[in-house]
């Protein structure tokens, strides 16, 4: 890919968030580990996704909360590259596991005409976060990964639809386990691990990412907007940045999401984050621990995963 516009590099890289600016040194311009990680703590998104903690590592709300919850906390965290054995981000993690491990929770997995019904954009998102953080050894994690495994469809993918006509997966509760799966693989060699997340990869390559298999229609057009975070919900954008990761950003079959990417950029050659799944705080509808519109923190992250997206596929921006 030819290199990305000075003008949008220097956009980038005046980000006042630490993070933001070592991931575009490291990911787009090659800079080895694009500076100390320990930086990335100064940033006012990172500490405000960390203020509130309790001594019992949560946030004093239910671990899955939308959107201040550990669990969706830990997510933003890890994406914006917080270093591994962060302790306030291990104690949040402790409360993930325990919800997610506890006999509650894994006793809640009904199978219905042999497909396990599981919601497993959690395990999967909590599988990642953990495999980032150094934890991909620890006992509780090694269960979310055989849990995946063994939950995992036919064709591939996860959904948590008790309807025993349901037979097909949901593409917004199979990417999150596609990357955890993956980070996984990554950090312990699991060569199981690895074949599922590729399996879970297959289905939507399949689709094209998001076309409908007999007809070539678009699934959902909610899907070609970047969003961010994405959370639990499926969008190109994010299927792109970890089919990246796996390598398989230049597959042909993910071309009609390149350029649907490519066709999204504006004028003066940023991308701009769609806020329609959350709120910024304060509010009492899925509001979130920080307002990703300060700053253009979302446009620039966006931004920053497009240009990413695009140098792993060896695309020209042109």
């Amino acid at each position: 890919m030819a290199k990305p516009p000075s003008e949008v590099i220097g956009w980038l890289l005046a980000s006042t968030e630490p993070a933001i600016r070592r991931l575009v040194r490291r990911d787009l311009l090659n800079e080895a580990g694009g500076g100390d990680e320990a930086h990335v703590l100064d940033g006012s998104i990172v500490r405000a996704l960390l203020d509130g903690q309790r001594p019992d590592g949560g946030f004093g709300v239910n671990v899955y909360s939308k959107w201040t919850g550990a669990h969706w906390r830990l997510v933003s965290l890890v994406e914006l590259g917080i270093p591994s054995g962060e302790p306030r981000a291990l104690a949040a993690l402790e409360t993930v596991l325990r919800w997610l491990t506890g006999a509650s929770h894994r006793g809640n997995v009904p199978v219905i005409n042999g497909l396990a019904r599981r919601c497993g954009s959690q395990e999967g998102n909590a599988l990642a976060v953990a495999s980032r953080l150094g934890m991909a050894e620890d006992n509780r994690v090694r269960l979310l990964a055989a849990g995946l495994r063994e939950w995992q469809w036919p064709d591939g993918g996860w959904n948590c639809d008790r309807r025993p006509e349901a037979h097909r997966s949901s593409f917004n509760e199979t990417l999150p386990p596609i990357w955890g799966l993956h980070e996984y693989a990554v950090a312990t060699g699991d060569a199981g691990a690895a074949t599922a997340a590729r399996r879970g990869a297959e289905l939507v390559l399949e689709h094209r990412l998001f076309r409908v298999l007999a007809t070539g229609e678009r699934i959902n057009d909610e899907w070609l907007t970047p969003h961010w975070p994405p959370y639990w919900r499926y969008d190109v954008l994010q299927a792109l940045v970890v089919l990246s990761r796996m390598g398989l950003a230049g597959d042909p079959r993910a071309s009609d999401a390149i350029e649907s990417l490519v066709r999204r950029r504006r004028t003066d050659g940023r991308w701009h984050a769609s806020s329609r799944w959350w709120k910024p705080p304060p509010s009492s509808r899925a509001g979130e621990a920080v307002d990703w519109h300060a700053d253009d923190a979302a446009d620039r992250i966006v931004t920053l995963r497009a240009l990413t997206v695009l140098r792993a596929a060896g695309s020209l921006l042109g």
